[in-house]
């Protein structure tokens, strides 16, 4: 379950926006939201409608002079990315360009086994074919060795990054990065591709014509694939992009849109996030980033159609073994729930694809709301990646444990590291211990409504005023809505089970809600009863007919209490963590004989959440907390079997008879009871 965060925007700032934007009462509710408190705000982060100077970014000229001078002078340049879906794009943009302005040009991508960056064998491959310059994109601003290395051997180096800038800069003939501490160009978030967008139009004189109408579109597709913030210009990047993308005749496109089932629909950041990233992405994580350069450079149709089927191949690879580790992950929490129970996630497996790792952290902290470190171990060698939410640091806590690492980076949200050998319990060890100095409760994962809706705002007309939104990224996340007190009148399975729709009534308003990937068995609310949503809006059109459209993000009975919900697994995880409780706890969570009966009879053949059974018993003598106690009790007498995704209780056939006072989590808590009576007892006397 997730935590219900719902913002309630002031009624003058909404009505100034409204009147000032000329945008509707949803729309205006959701820039209030996001922290927007002006039409002057608005225009200057969501309606920008070009791009500031390049010459603006820092050491920009320098750059490219440094480039004209070796185009001029005949030398060999060699554009440096990364293997990932901005560096890939960003190389595929500056190489074209140099290449159709006469430039002796190469490139070089590193495969992912030599790491991110520029790396000494690079250099020397680069030195041996004759490379008198080297420019890197999305990469290099950290490269101090390296860039040593480079002049050392008489060649020399134009640096241009998006990532924040170290202690030092490198030594180069121009570092053109805007998180350069002494930079002041007025937008700091373009990823490497825009960046070199920018250094195309730079090298053009400054005018972005020709760099926007021949790259505007692989400048866009990157944006979105490395999730920088969508305000500012790379709204306007990404809007005039898909228009490109929508009319485009670029063959990468056409075949790779083609392959990814978006040739005959309007491309949105959706579509490029979930559709044509991911398949650029597959080439640097199962094959060589070189796979999807080639098809980006590709002028032919048909050469492009067959490298975009090996791009689809790839990601289908990638997509199973993302599946796989999961399922290995899942399969190991089964057997020791105790991995999931920590303030942190670590899990360690043995020869797991590191090209997925970071995607499998993802999932793996999305099913169970707790960041997450998941590692593979190859040739002894430990290495992992982490992600996390909210305030807790990623970075922060590989700092933390560093003592037990070889090397670490990242940031807030996201890192990868690398375990010392035989540190592997100790570095566990250490991520506890920075959780719980800096955590005492861990903050749960957040669902976070911008704005309270009322029956009479859902209306076709202010639905479709959030379109003045689009598009959406982060920093832009498309809005959410709460609404209470509504009633469900029917549910009905879609898809095999796989997915519900919900009749509801919200005040004398009926519509259809849907709710994807959760079947109707694992709903915690049926027909009948009042509940609260936290929906997204859309419009639908069917023969003529328009309607709005709810799409249910999270769903819960009206007046749920979330505090006592998650005060109740706190309490639960840390007493199988062994830590100390206060003393009027431990009675509470001591479940009855009667309280094992029912919730045992309420287990359906076919299985239930632990959520929805514990709602559905609706029993004020059993607090959430010892539900928990009375379902592990019964997996440890193997009873019940409890599916770590959907934590879905299950009968397990028995063949044996249980004495259910032998549950360990039942004689540690007993024994608790007892330590307490005892002490009790000594007061008195």
């Amino acid at each position: 379950m997730k935590k219900w965060s719902i913002s309630v925007p002031q009624r003058d700032t909404v009505s100034k926006l409204m009147l000032g934007c000329g945008v509707t009462s949803l729309t205006a509710a959701a820039l209030a939201s996001k922290g927007y408190t002006s039409p002057e705000h608005v225009v200057r982060d969501l309606n920008t409608d070009s791009l500031s100077d390049p010459f603006l970014i820092k050491d920009m000229q320098e750059a490219a002079d440094a480039i004209n001078s070796a185009i001029d002078e005949g030398q060999r340049i060699c554009v440096y990315g990364d293997y990932d879906c901005d560096g890939i794009m960003a190389t595929a943009i500056l190489f074209s360009y140099l290449q159709e302005a006469g430039a002796d040009v190469i490139h070089y991508i590193p495969e992912r086994s030599e790491g991110y960056g520029l790396n000494r064998n690079a250099v020397d491959k680069l030195y041996d074919e004759d490379v008198k310059l080297i420019v890197t994109v999305d990469n290099g601003i950290s490269a101090l060795s390296e860039a040593e290395y480079i002049y050392a051997l008489g060649m020399k180096l134009v640096v241009t990054d998006h990532h924040q800038q170290g202690e030092s800069l490198p030594r180069a003939e121009a570092v053109v990065d805007p998180h350069r501490k002494d930079c002041f160009s007025p937008f700091k978030y373009a990823c490497g591709a825009v960046i070199a967008l920018k250094l195309v139009a730079a090298l053009d004189g400054g005018d972005y014509t020709m760099a926007l109408e021949q790259f505007g579109d692989l400048a866009a597709i990157a944006t979105v694939a490395d999730i920088v913030s969508l305000t500012g210009e790379n709204r306007f990047i990404v809007t005039y992009g898909m228009e490109l993308i929508n009319n485009t005749d670029r063959p990468a496109l056409i075949a790779l849109k083609e392959v990814s089932g978006l040739s005959e629909k309007e491309c949105d950041t959706h579509s490029i996030g979930f559709g044509l990233a991911p398949r650029i992405n597959a080439a640097g994580r199962f094959a060589s980033p070189s796979k999807a350069l080639e098809l980006f450079l590709c002028e032919d149709i048909e050469a492009a159609q067959e490298l975009a089927q090996e791009l689809d191949s790839l990601n289908t690879a990638r997509k199973q073994a993302e599946n796989d580790i999961t399922e290995s992950i899942l399969a190991m929490i089964e057997k020791d729930p105790a991995l999931i129970r920590g303030r942190v996630i670590y899990i360690c497996g043995k020869e797991w694809h590191h090209g997925v790792i970071g995607i499998v952290a993802s999932r793996i902290m999305e099913l169970f709301g707790k960041p997450c470190f998941i590692a593979s171990e190859e040739n002894g060698e430990v290495r992992g990646s982490a992600r996390s939410f909210g305030g807790f640091s990623v970075f922060g806590a590989l700092t933390a444990a560093s003592d037990a690492l070889e090397k670490f980076g990242g940031h807030p949200g996201a890192g990868g590291f690398t375990v010392k050998a035989g540190m592997n319990g100790e570095f566990r060890r250490l991520l506890e211990q920075y959780a719980a100095e800096n955590f005492p409760v861990m903050p749960p994962a957040e669902i976070r409504a911008d704005a309270p809706v009322t029956p009479q705002e859902l209306t076709v007309q202010n639905v479709e005023g959030l379109s003045a939104l689009e598009p959406y990224g982060m920093g832009n996340e498309k809005p959410l809505f709460y609404m209470e007190g509504v009633t469900v009148m029917s549910i009905v399975p879609l898809s095999g089970g796989a997915h519900s729709k919900l009749k509801v009534k919200f005040g004398y308003t009926t519509a259809d809600a849907l709710v994807f990937r959760k079947g109707v068995n694992e709903l915690t609310v049926k027909p009948g009863d009042v509940c609260d949503m936290i929906v997204s809006l859309g419009v639908n059109e069917y023969r003529g007919d328009v309607s709005v459209s709810i799409i249910v993000n999270d769903i819960r009975l009206h007046g749920y209490e979330q505090s006592r919900y998650f005060n109740s697994v706190n309490s639960f995880e840390a007493f199988t963590r062994g830590e100390q409780l206060p003393d009027n706890h431990y009675p509470w969570m001591l479940p009855s004989r009667e309280a094992f009966t029912k919730i045992y009879k309420g287990i359906p053949e076919s299985g239930i959440p632990m959520e929805t059974l514990y709602i559905q018993l609706g029993d004020p003598k059993i607090n959430y907390c010892c539900f928990c106690v009375a379902a592990e009790a019964l997996r440890q007498l193997g009873l019940v079997r409890i599916a770590p995704a959907g934590q879905i209780l299950s009968k397990i056939k028995v063949t044996h008879k249980a004495q259910l006072d032998s549950a360990p989590v039942l004689v540690s808590l007993r024994e608790k009871l007892d330590e307490l009576s005892s002490k009790v007892r000594g007061g008195k006397k």
